[in-house]
């Protein structure tokens, strides 16, 4: 019964300090930003004539959600990249998060007593 206990107990304390872990990187996250970032080439005939295609771009879109509607903003390079960031920052955090709920019922599960079952009636 002790040996329980202690097996608990120290399962708890690993489930607690995996969830500070968790904790401590989400604090370590920049700035966060929901959407996809697209690189798009644009291939059109060469105005000059002699059916030659020429290529314009890369130009970069931000496409994301706004209160239900789907929006999509043109970004310069150097926005690509910083909202490129943010965004892969943006899936850390929720990947993060996700785990700590995962962690949090665990703990809340092994350490809080929870309604006592009914005993079976015989009939």
């Amino acid at each position: 019964m002790q040996d329980e206990m202690k097996k608990k107990s120290t399962s708890i304390h690993q489930k607690e300090k995996r969830f500070e872990d968790l904790k401590a990187n989400l604090a370590k996250l920049g700035l966060i930003l929901q959407g996809t970032i697209t690189e798009r080439t644009i291939k059109r005939d060469d105005p000059k004539g002699g059916g030659v295609k020429k290529s314009y771009g890369p130009y970069y879109q931000w496409t994301f959600k706004k209160e239900g509607k789907t929006v999509t903003q043109n970004l310069t390079e150097q926005q690509a990249r910083t909202y490129q960031k943010a965004i892969k920052n943006q899936r850390k955090m929720e990947t993060l998060i996700k785990e700590m709920r995962i962690i949090s019922i665990e703990i809340l599960e092994e350490t809080i007593e929870g309604v006592k079952k009914r005993k079976k009636r015989s009939h």
